[in-house]
């Protein structure tokens, strides 16, 4: 009897399948977890930076899986999940523009193209987009420009206002004068889509002239305009204790379309882990692999994405 039991467990076991989608200079690569009659599906959105299909920066230790922890929860509740190795990272890494090539649409146009090869892979009418941090505008960009394969939103720790009013808060406290002016003015410059010649050698790595043509792309996107045009269903999750997302960003998306289902996990960081408000203690959670998601973060993305429509 044991072993029958075994057996059955064993034959209801999501099912994981490298994938491919065509694109240029070559393919990307994602993972296809499926289970068992699956009753829909979705992609997973990385967030920015050097972030793997399992939600990983190995480059700046960030470990934990937090995108395949998601995909196997959501699996365990019929839902099937492609997990991407996004442009340039992991096995996409040939499929990599320069920077000075790429813009924030090959982004989204990748993601249009996930939802429809995870709608195809599974048999589902359309698939799910679930864009983290930067997947999450990602996501909203995605169905700015059509996508009749996207079922619906989910965005999670995502920015709720435009990048540069974000990134102005971020860099403010840390700049002395003249050099936060400067930057001010370039960011200011590079949102209304003018490149800028003279910034500060101190903030090449963010606004040297090889990577502003793709800062003009993202500059451009305000994050509530694009959830307010769009008519599908959204969710917004956002922890409480996220040191890089905050409740005013959720706050400020939710505001902007009245219809979606804003939730608010007490105590979740931005990895989706349980985290205390001390910094230190916070960030720690990033390079700890044995953290599981907090509790109720698979359940209500689930329900969501399962909820009779």
């Amino acid at each position: 009897m044991l072993s029958l039991i075994l057996a059955a467990a064993l034959l209801t076991d999501p099912v994981a399948t490298a994938v491919t989608l065509p694109s240029q200079p070559a393919p990307l690569h994602g993972t296809l977890l499926t289970p068992e009659a699956p009753r829909a599906a979705a992609v997973i959105l990385p967030g920015s930076g050097p972030t793997d299909r399992n939600g990983d920066s190995l480059q700046f230790g960030i470990v934990g899986g937090s995108y395949r922890r998601l995909a196997e929860g959501l699996a365990a509740q019929g839902i099937a999940t492609v997990r991407i190795d996004k442009r340039g990272i992991g096995e996409s890494a040939a499929a990599g523009l320069s920077e000075a090539d790429l813009r924030f649409t090959h982004l989204s146009d990748d993601a249009r193209g996930w939802a429809a090869e995870a709608a195809r892979l599974t048999g589902q009418p359309c698939a799910w987009l679930i864009g983290h941090s930067e997947g999450a505008l990602v996501a909203l960009a995605a169905v700015r420009d059509g996508g009749n394969s996207v079922c619906g939103l989910v965005l999670l720790s995502g920015a709720g206002r435009p990048a540069r009013v974000v990134l102005e808060e971020q860099l403010g406290p840390q700049l002395p004068e003249p050099m936060r002016t400067q930057a001010f003015h370039a960011l200011a410059e590079l949102e209304a889509g003018r490149t800028v010649a003279d910034t500060p050698p101190a903030l090449a790595s963010l606004l040297r002239p090889s990577v502003q043509p793709y800062l003009i792309s993202w500059l451009a996107l305000d994050p509530a305009a694009l959830i307010a045009s769009y008519d599908g269903p959204v969710m917004i999750g956002q922890g409480s204790t996220d040191l890089q997302t905050t409740v005013t960003d959720a706050r400020a998306l939710a505001a902007a379309d009245p219809e979606a289902r804003l939730i608010i996990w007490d105590g979740v960081n931005h990895m989706l882990r349980v985290a205390p408000d001390d910094r230190a203690a916070n960030v720690a959670t990033y390079y700890d692999a044995g953290l599981p998601l907090a509790p109720g973060v698979v359940d209500d993305v689930a329900g969501f994405i399962l909820e009779p429509r």
